[in-house]
């Protein structure tokens, strides 16, 4: 599901009008009436409610929202927030057309204190701005912000929080941004949805097909995009009925040290329950013990001083990943040199091998071309500089992965996988009960395993965040939130891959 930018969605819209021979009207009302009825969905009749509209064509299709809610037998109130600027053309004929509806009060206040002794409402549906926004916004427009924060009634916004810019919102004042607990999207996700600073302001949000033109959106082209499983779900390999576990690759993974030995365990269900053909498990003399016992599937070698020396060879194994619980010890960065001086073409880097990069960073002009870095913000950071925004992060992971020739998962509530070209694809699974330790690890054993079977790198991301997020979510029916553990995500992805083989099933018939 692709993502577009704010001018994108407003070339969208021209496009449909121009393809479908429809008005910006005629689209208007389209628009409002899919709102609307999702609106009638989550509102109760009997519940007041106020259609807060700007002066623009957001406040447009709050109108049609407010007369097709009268229609439908709610009691509804208008309040058109202008504040001396020029209506647009769409949002005044919309004016005239809810003027002429009896029974829709509709109030115009000169200053946002009015507010105060002139509304009353148990919902308040915000259609004061969308994505054409371009500034914050300031005098009775904050004003009004403010006032809509300070209410106890429910509040759903159109498109986008008013206040809220669609990208970059590193120069926003927080108090001039509408605090909704839902968010209705128009056909497409904004980028906004997707970063950390805009939670409080985006509450939970979905999509409603406003009808835009579905060759339109096929056809124009962004690096931004969601994956879905139903999409994941289409790119699972079939195994053969005489396959054997020299066909799904063997994956070393190095991980685990003192006091740190569950990381490599963690990973190693990860991959084991991934189904790599093979498994081998690299660590230190003292973890051999552990690492036997916990996992019996998996073979095991280990060293004393160094994990990669002159009798290691990577044409040994089809995919190595380097990083859980491995420690940052100086004799690690130089076993991390002489590993990539090999070239390995299918690695997964996490954790503490990333530290170790950001200690030595001689070592990043020696990544090897097409390695699958997976880091959270604060190792990402940690590799290149502090950042203040999600956005901010995200433009550098884009320059980092090109720049470096490496595929990125950039971890998080919607996990970026970030490929050299510089597209970028969002997870959709997970929930945050996946926020605990070792979950990280499991996704590496995932991501690695895949790629030993074959998946190619941008694969290997994204099918392996969906099916780390997919465990978690499925993990949920036996545990909560605060109860989940990460060897509850490795357990249950036998039920992820179930759940996405029917998924694919049911999309095909």
């Amino acid at each position: 599901m692709k993502c577009f930018s704010s001018s994108q969605i407003r070339q969208l819209d021209s496009i449909t009008s121009k393809r479908e021979s429809l008005s910006s009207i005629d689209l208007m009302e389209r628009a409002g009436r899919a709102l609307s009825l999702r609106i009638e969905e989550i509102v109760p009749q009997k519940a007041q409610v106020a259609v807060l509209v700007g002066p623009g064509n957001n406040g447009g299709d709050g109108m049609v929202i407010a007369r097709q809610l009268h229609q439908q037998g709610y009691r509804v109130q208008v309040v058109l927030c202008n504040y001396g600027k020029v209506v647009s053309p769409d949002a005044t004929f919309q004016l005239k057309q809810l003027q002429q509806v009896k029974g829709v009060n509709v109030i115009s206040p000169t200053t946002a204190e009015e507010l105060n002794h002139r509304v009353h409402a148990d919902w308040l549906v915000d259609a004061l701005f969308g994505t054409g926004l371009n500034r914050p916004l300031m005098g009775a427009f904050e004003e009004t912000v403010e006032w809509i924060n300070r209410q106890q009634a429910g509040c759903i916004s159109i498109d986008l929080p008013s206040g809220l810019f669609g990208e970059d919102n590193s120069k926003r004042e927080d108090t001039t941004i509408v605090r909704a607990a839902i968010t209705l999207g128009l056909q497409c996700p904004r980028l906004a949805f997707f970063l950390a600073e805009n939670e409080a302001f985006i509450g939970k949000w979905e999509l409603i097909n406003i009808g835009l033109n579905k060759e339109a959106l096929r056809q124009l082209e962004t690096p931004w995009s969601l994956t879905t499983p139903e999409e994941v779900a289409l790119l699972l390999k079939k195994r053969r009925h005489f396959a054997h576990k020299g066909q799904f690759g063997h994956t070393l993974l190095i991980a685990g040290s003192r006091g740190m030995t569950g990381a490599c365990i963690l990973a190693g269900r990860g991959a084991l329950r991934a189904g790599t053909g093979l498994l081998t498990l690299k660590v230190p003399d003292g973890c051999l013990n552990i690492v036997q016992t916990a996992l019996p599937e998996a073979m095991a070698k280990t060293y004393t001083h160094s994990f990669w020396d002159e009798t290691d060879h990577i044409d040994t194994w089809t995919g190595i990943a380097v990083g859980p619980g491995l420690g940052t010890a100086e004799n690690t960065g130089e076993a991390l040199d002489r590993l990539f001086s090999q070239q390995p073409k299918r690695l997964v880097l996490d954790a503490d091998a990333l530290n170790v990069m950001a200690l030595k960073r001689t070592l990043l002009e020696k990544i090897p071309v097409n390695a699958i870095l997976t880091p959270h913000p604060g190792e990402f950071d940690r590799l290149t500089k502090p950042h203040k925004t999600g956005f901010e992060r995200l433009q550098t992971a884009i320059e980092f992965t090109n720049h470096y020739g490496v595929y990125l998962i950039l971890k998080g509530a919607y996990s970026a996988c970030i490929a050299p070209q510089g597209t970028c694809r969002f997870n959709l699974t997970g929930n945050p009960g996946m926020a605990t330790g070792g979950s990280g690890d499991v996704l590496t054993g995932i991501v690695v395993s895949l790629l030993s079977q074959g998946y190619t790198h941008e694969e290997a991301c994204i099918v392996g965040t969906c099916l780390h997020g997919l465990s978690g979510d499925l993990a949920l029916d036996n545990e909560s939130q605060e109860s989940l553990l990460a060897s509850d995500i490795a357990a249950n992805l036998g039920n992820a891959f179930r759940y996405l083989k029917k998924t694919a099933h049911t999309e095909t018939v």
